[in-house]
């Protein structure tokens, strides 16, 4: 029988592997009643994927708008119908021609102050953006290509780390709906010789990174107490301004009713502790307005 676990596992996704079937491997390894992700990964890309369980899942949503860090693979010389690896080739380039290294990288420097900032991107049609209730994806495997609207989205830092050309290696810090696959394909269309993606590892996801994951691997065999894989629920809210309420105020605000604090207001979303030990202290989320807490999104307590 399926148990109650609340926490966070930071998970470092295998290639191959789908964020859903990782959810369901990791719900499985520890054997949770409930389990859900913060934002999907390619079943190509690698690397940090936060998974929510039991009570962390109502807090998934806080993370799908966070920041995220990627390392890249860029191919240039050939386009493919998904805009990776995993697609057909569609069109191939011959390759600009540079007299040494330096010019290669001075080239691909070059393209990037204006991938750099508040930019806009074309969603692809292989992706999970839904039209009509069906995911864009399907009408791509039907050959079908509809009109899609650009988004604005923002590169808050971009640089390559390696060039091994026709292979360049970018590191990504974006905002959330970014596409690094239709990055890839822009950067190509700019040095005008196609390009795609071979290779994607998420490293950072809001405050949360690499260095903190575990392997499915490690979690399946269990190499270590189960408790050390799971952080605390409010693991992913600690940018979060905290506050500390006494025990006749947490209850009030576990009812859903609205609390007066006799501090000043900072106006901002907060997460909220009961002044007693960890790790069963922390309450939820709440709107701090006028000096007043509106309760948003409280945990349910183990009794």
């Amino acid at each position: 029988m399926s148990i109650r676990i609340d926490g966070v596992v930071l998970l470092d996704k295998p290639a191959g592997m789908s964020s859903q079937g990782a959810v369901t491997a990791v719900k499985r390894a520890f054997n949770a009643d409930k389990a859900g992700h913060t934002g999907t990964l390619d079943p190509m890309a690698t690397g940090l994927l936060p998974i929510c369980l039991g009570e962390a899942t109502k807090y998934s949503q806080d993370l799908l708008e966070a920041d995220k860090t990627y390392i890249a693979q860029v191919k240039f010389g050939a386009r493919t119908d998904t805009g990776d690896a995993e697609g057909q080739i569609i069109e191939e380039f011959s390759l600009p021609e540079f007299a040494s290294d330096a010019a290669i990288r001075n080239a691909l420097d070059a393209l990037l102050p204006s991938f750099t900032g508040p930019i806009t991107q074309v969603p692809p049609m292989y992706s999970a953006l839904k039209r009509d209730g069906k995911p864009l994806y399907e009408y791509a495997r039907a050959g079908v290509e509809l009109e899609r609207a650009p988004r604005e989205i923002t590169i808050h830092a971009i640089r390559w780390t390696d060039i091994q050309w026709p292979v360049a290696t970018l590191e990504v810090s974006c905002s959330k709906g970014t596409y690094i696959r239709v990055l890839a394909e822009d950067l190509g269309n700019v040095l005008a010789c196609g390009a795609h993606l071979v290779g994607l590892r998420r490293t950072e996801v809001g405050h949360l990174t690499l260095e903190q994951s575990f392997t499915m691997e490690s979690i399946q065999k269990g190499l270590q107490d189960s408790s050390s894989y799971i952080l605390p629920v409010d693991a992913l809210l600690q940018t979060l301004p905290h506050l500390t309420v006494d025990e006749q105020q947490a209850k009030r605000l576990e009812m859903g009713q609205r609390v007066p604090l006799n501090l000043p207001s900072i106006e901002a979303l907060v997460r909220i502790y009961r002044a007693t030990a960890a790790p069963h202290n922390f309450i939820g989320t709440a709107d701090w307005r006028s000096g007043v807490l509106h309760p948003k999104r409280l945990i349910s307590q183990v009794h």
